[in-house]
């Protein structure tokens, strides 16, 4: 099995309140491709209780079976079309770390 761990620091620009909406979408987005994605065990979007110690926004903390999952996970249609609509124009920092478990 392997970890995708994502974490992102959404636009300066964005006021709290689009800040919040933006967090929504991109829990609601990548949450929703569970049963979608082949290969995609569990998917979780943290966007709560962040304290002033963090320097991230948004953390995805996803489990896939294998590295092969995780290379059709990146390029599968689905997530393309939530990754261009609810993240990518909204982030300015993306950090990952992928690993086996």
């Amino acid at each position: 099995m392997v970890k995708h761990i994502i974490l992102w620091k959404l636009r300066e620009d964005l006021s709290e309140t689009e800040k919040q909406q933006v967090k929504l979408g991109i829990k609601q987005g990548l949450e929703s491709l569970i049963g979608k994605v082949p290969g995609l065990i569990d998917i979780k979007v943290n966007v709560d209780g962040r304290l002033d110690s963090s320097n991230a926004d948004v953390m995805l903390d996803s489990t896939l079976e294998s590295p092969e999952a995780l290379r059709g996970y990146a390029v599968h249609p689905e997530h393309v079309a939530v990754a261009d609509s609810k993240v990518r124009p909204y982030t300015s920092l993306r950090t990952c770390l992928d690993f086996e478990i």
